[in-house]
């Protein structure tokens, strides 16, 4: 295991820095993405890194860029790290800071919308039906439970927010915004992705509950799906082995974690806001280890450190 990190800083023009994400140019048409191990939760970025998260992230999203090429066309150019610094020799020297952790891309025009698609109800889909029945302001079956399965699957996408939540909107929002042809386009590619990634995780143990994509139109107009894909940040997973419709359920994600905050908020030792409490190293290894796990049954091999 290498030295968890908080962030980089590499010899190229920083684009931008996310919650974990630190996005370089390299040139007029390639970006270089590196994952960090900084970890959010509750809209606040954590103090402590979480060891191989970005490593998980960046890894898990190059398999499943590969594996689901046929399915739909993306921006990922290499995740290897001496292909990414043979392509960029300023990178020469940071072999040990990029590895595992970086992807080098096509640039793309980002599509301002997030792709979300929905197998199961829970999170805030299911907190919108519970008050009144519908999401994103229009009806769902009457019945359903906490984590019951949608058949077939909801296209649901979502406003990206800088700051605070996203917003569900409907596909007519979308659809009035970009126009009929690419809002069904995205709604096609979302739905086709999510199919292919839930049939392949089935058997391997994990429930793909819900998960976002994002696209990007390259220059000759192609759309690519880009930035990461069936993570367990952009995703939930659940142990399928687990699941039990008619309550929450189990993760593969940063579940140790929102679960020692939510108890420090209900017990009033926080408020939410920053800056956050320490976490405990208990907490920090155990949600280490989550992302690890998804990583290993999904791809039936150990990580890249």
């Amino acid at each position: 295991m290498t030295a968890p990190l908080v962030a980089s800083a590499l010899p190229l023009p920083l684009l931008r820095r996310g919650k974990v994400r630190d996005v370089y140019t390299v040139d007029q048409t390639t970006l270089l993405l590196v994952a960090s191990d900084r970890i959010s939760a509750f809209d606040v970025v954590l103090g402590e890194p979480v060891p191989d998260k970005g490593a998980v992230l960046t890894q898990l999203s190059a398999f499943w860029f590969r594996r689901l090429a046929s399915v739909m066309p993306h921006h990922l150019l290499t995740a290897d790290v001496a292909e990414i610094v043979a392509r960029v020799p300023a990178l020469r020297g940071h072999a040990e800071t990029l590895r595992g952790r970086a992807m080098l891309c096509r640039r793309t025009a980002p599509v301002l919308f997030e792709c979300v698609v929905r197998g199961y109800i829970t999170g805030s889909a299911w907190a919108e039906y519970k008050r009144q029945g519908t999401l994103a302001g229009e009806a769902l079956p009457v019945g359903l439970v906490e984590s019951a399965r949608l058949e077939p699957a909801i296209f649901s996408p979502a406003t990206k927010a800088d700051v605070g939540h996203d917003v569900n909107v409907t596909f007519a929002t979308v659809a009035e915004e970009l126009g009929g042809t690419l809002a069904t386009r995205l709604k096609e590619a979302s739905l086709a992705l999510y199919e292919a990634g839930r049939a392949y995780a089935g058997p391997r143990g994990i429930i793909i509950a819900d998960t976002k994509f994002e696209f990007g139109r390259a220059p000759d107009g192609t759309l690519l799906v880009i930035d990461e894909i069936l993570t367990p940040d952009s995703s939930r997973f659940w142990p399928a082995d687990r699941y039990a419709p008619g309550r929450s359920q189990p993760s593969f994600d940063k579940q140790p974690l929102r679960d020692y905050l939510a108890g420090l908020r209900e017990g009033g030792a926080w408020d939410g806001n920053a800056p956050p409490p320490p976490l405990p190293p208990a907490v920090v290894q155990a949600t280490s280890e989550r992302y690890r796990a998804a990583y290993r049954l999904l791809t039936g091999a150990e990580l890249e450190t």
